[in-house]
């Protein structure tokens, strides 16, 4: 049936009016976005620029050396004498900001000072993830060739610290003689250091780095418990655990991340079968959904046991690895809960008891992993809730942990006493995520890299 002309034309006009109210609505998004992208630049400037207020001050007060003591504005090195951990550290960060002028410096400072042939012992966990990754990532965003050098001088001299009998690596080793001490280990120290070792075993065309990390790594899941879970302490010559003490904190941490991880930079696929273990016994022992919302505990490793109900600074790294492997729902809840950890006062702590929300050690060391998860969580759920959390969190890093000569970490989160420490990974690790969370995403294609546990970026160019 033809309708009468009226009504044609009345339909002709609300399907205009349709089409003008849908154009409307997207000039509005478009608008909302524009300006969204707009204050998202604004806020990375902005980390640009407090990034660039505390190395500054490392080269003004600690060029050369190792770490910037902010208040006493003198240096600290860790062995006594430097390896330019900060430098190094911060290499790739100064790259990804595009700041060429320091990161050229920086580079020519590395390249002609820095040497291992030091008759010292280092931490090998330490120094993998910071000196060992920070000179491979600086490889591969430069092409520089001495880069890859001096981490392959490196590795070879690391590399007696896995001659322990079970094949897990000794805390401490020389770096000239080889020799190895401290036999008590962890989890995170014995199994932190495939994506490193990995990586420059590819580029070097020498099996022996990955063989060596692997076997540390595999050794170390060979000894978890009936319940599929890892204790606190582990005697590397023995390969009996020293204490049963189960938690996803500092000490275990970067070994669930490494996993993942190296299933996804490697393919390795014994990787991925050992995360598919473990990960059902950490959300079913560990996981804690109290009141106040989703948090992970301590549990004993052979029982299942809660043994803690505390939660803190460095546990804030799960949501960002939880989000890695595809497990959002659960990832969300946990960076919520880190948040409300982060607002009790204003900036976080280092550990609380989640039950009664008490602060149990009230130090902040400019830790990243809060806003490492904040960054991961942005980019898988594109959810602009994250970059307004981003947003707090850095106006209250800026407001309590800004010093005149760079950025302190904090002796009371309560009083905001400021403490004489600005370790490289503030540098490293914490502008980074801080950057790149606001940064435009071509600012580094995230789904081509890994980040190793010092968040330097590692990418498949072999």
């Amino acid at each position: 049936m033809i309708a009468p002309n009226g009504a044609r034309a009345r339909a002709g006009w609300l399907a205009l009016a349709k089409v003008f109210a849908a154009l409307a609505l997207f000039a509005t998004q478009g608008c909302n976005r524009s300006r969204q992208d707009a204050h998202s630049r604004e806020v990375a400037d902005r980390v640009r620029t407090e990034f660039l207020h505390a190395w500054n001050n490392y080269e003004r007060y600690a060029w050369g050396h190792d770490a910037l003591k902010p208040l006493s504005k003198t240096h600290h090195d860790w062995y006594g004498q430097s390896l330019l951990m900060t430098p190094v550290d911060a290499l790739d960060t100064l790259i990804l900001m595009k700041l060429d002028p320091e990161a050229d410096k920086a580079r020519v400072l590395i390249t002609s000072e820095l040497s291992f042939d030091r008759d010292i012992y280092v931490k090998n966990f330490e120094i993998t993830i910071r000196l060992l990754g920070g000179l491979l990532s600086g490889y591969q965003l430069t092409g520089d060739k001495r880069l890859l050098g001096l981490a392959e001088d490196l590795g070879n001299r690391l590399l007696p610290a896995f001659n322990s009998p079970t094949g897990l690596p000794y805390v401490y080793v020389n770096l000239r003689t080889g020799q190895v001490r401290d036999p008590l280990s962890n989890p995170a120290e014995t199994g932190t250091l495939l994506l490193e070792f990995g990586t420059l075993s590819k580029l070097t065309s020498e099996p022996v780095f990955y063989e060596k990390a692997k076997r540390a790594l595999v050794e170390t899941y060979k000894r978890r418990s009936p319940l599929g879970l890892v204790g606190s302490s582990i005697n590397v010559e023995t390969g009996a655990w020293t204490d049963n003490d189960s938690h996803i904190s500092g000490g275990i941490d970067s070994y669930y991340e490494y996993l993942w991880k190296c299933w996804l930079l490697f393919g390795d696929k014994d990787c991925l079968e050992m995360w598919n273990a473990s990960i059902p016994a950490i959300n079913k022992y560990l996981a804690d959904d109290s009141g106040s919302g989703l948090w992970y505990g301590h549990a004993d490793m052979l029982t299942g046991k809660r043994t803690e109900t505390t939660y803190g600074a460095l546990d804030a790294f799960f949501p960002a690895v939880l989000a890695l492997s595809g497990d959002l729902p659960r990832a969300r809840r946990l960076q919520a809960s880190s948040f409300k950890m982060w607002n009790l006062h204003g900036i976080e702590p280092e550990v609380i008891d989640y039950k009664t929300m008490r602060v149990i050690a009230k130090t902040y060391h400019l830790r990243p992993e809060i806003i490492e998860s904040t960054y991961y969580l942005y980019h898988y759920t594109k959810d602009r809730e994250y970059r307004q959390m981003g947003e707090t969190i850095f106006n209250d890093f800026v407001k309590y942990c800004r010093t005149d000569a760079g950025y302190a970490a904090l002796s009371d989160i309560v009083t905001k006493e400021q403490r004489d420490e600005m370790e490289s990974f503030a540098l490293a690790e914490t502008f980074k995520y801080f950057y790149l969370l606001f940064a435009p995403p071509e600012t580094l294609e995230f789904d081509k890299i890994v980040f190793n546990t010092e968040a330097h970026p590692l990418r498949r160019t072999w």
